[in-house]
Order: C-alpha cells, then sequence, then structure tokens
C-alpha cells in the first residue's frame, strides 16, 4: 500500500474551520475505490496545524487519487487557507492494514 502522512499549516482565521473547508475533498477521497483510509487529526501542540494520515491500495489507487476532479479542486481551493506549503512523507510498505502496537498490547475485555 501508499502510506502518505501530510503537515498542512493553516492560516488561523481558517483552522476551526478546516475540517469544514476540507469536507468535500475528504468525503471524495474517502468514496474512492482504492482509498484505505483518509483521517485528519489536529495537533494538540499547534492548534493551525492538521495531520493527514492517508493510505492506498496501490500505484494504479494513487494514480486515480492524484488524476480525480475532486483532487484537481483541492489544489485550487485549500491553498488560499494554508500558511506554508504542506510537509509530506509518501512510501509504500508491503501491507494493507494498520498493525498491531505489541508493546502496548491490550488483554481481551469482557
Amino acid at each position: 500500500m501508499i502510506f502518505i502522512t501530510a503537515k498542512f499549516r493553516v492560516l488561523p482565521e481558517s483552522a476551526d474551520r478546516w475540517p469544514e473547508i476540507t469536507r468535500e475533498f475528504t468525503e471524495a477521497t474517502r468514496a474512492e475505490p482504492g482509498c484505505l483510509w483518509f483521517d485528519w487529526s489536529r495537533s494538540v501542540d499547534d492548534p493551525a496545524e492538521y495531520v493527514l494520515v492517508e493510505a492506498f491500495r496501490d500505484d494504479e489507487a494513487g494514480a486515480a487519487h492524484v488524476g480525480s476532479e475532486h483532487f484537481r479542486q483541492a489544489q485550487r481551493t485549500l491553498p488560499p487557507h494554508l500558511a506554508a506549503t504542506p510537509r509530506i512523507v509518501n512510501t509504500t510498505i508491503p501491507q494493507d492494514d494498520w498493525s498491531l502496537l505489541g508493546e502496548m498490547a491490550v488483554p481481551e475485555r469482557d
């Protein structure tokens, strides 16, 4: 799978509305057949920073995402709300879901 994490520095005046600003893009991306997940989180240290964790089934799914109309629209509509160019880590890994963090295993609960 293609695993991507990106950090978005949002303008302070847009930070509280970022989930609303990205809603259409997020929903359209999650509906793509090759999207495994597409999840936003807000930094607990910096309220103007959002972290996007996303995964796509394979290179074909990633290319379909970047070639989609909703991606092109996001390229036009999101940058006016950003304070800086997003930073990204993009890699391909040999798995298709989250692994368990064994060092913090939680026993079965009734």
